[in-house]
């Protein structure tokens, strides 16, 4: 019964505008040469900066200026923005959705009542 219930209530989501826009956005940056490309570099950066500091070292001031550099075009595409938007707002929604679910819960464990359907 509860992975029925959490099946419809994925597909009910799914069936959402702001799931339909993240998924959209996202493949819209996905098609995006430019700002792949950009996202990419960043990543590679990030990364080599995380295995400095485990092995105790400091990441160079060079690395952290080119983050600020490629942060900064990426921030203005227009594509990357949507995204971002997009993201937010299912964000908030997953939250809510998570507020619902989290009261049901404390409904469900102060009931005496057991339910099986």
């Amino acid at each position: 019964m509860l992975e029925e219930k959490a099946k419809d209530l994925g597909r009910q989501i799914g069936q959402t505008d702001e799931y339909k826009l993240v998924k959209r956005s996202g493949e819209a940056l996905n098609g995006d040469a430019t700002a792949v490309a950009l996202l990419k570099e960043m990543e590679k950066i990030r990364t080599d900066a995380q295995r400095m500091m485990e092995r105790g070292e400091q990441p160079t001031a060079e690395m952290e200026q080119q983050l600020d550099d490629l942060l900064g075009r990426i921030q203005v595409n227009p594509v990357y923005q949507s995204a971002i938007v997009a993201q937010e707002n299912f964000d908030k929604l997953m939250a809510q959705v998570n507020g619902w679910i989290l009261d049901g819960m404390k409904k469900g464990a102060a009931s005496s009542i057991i339910t099986l359907g």
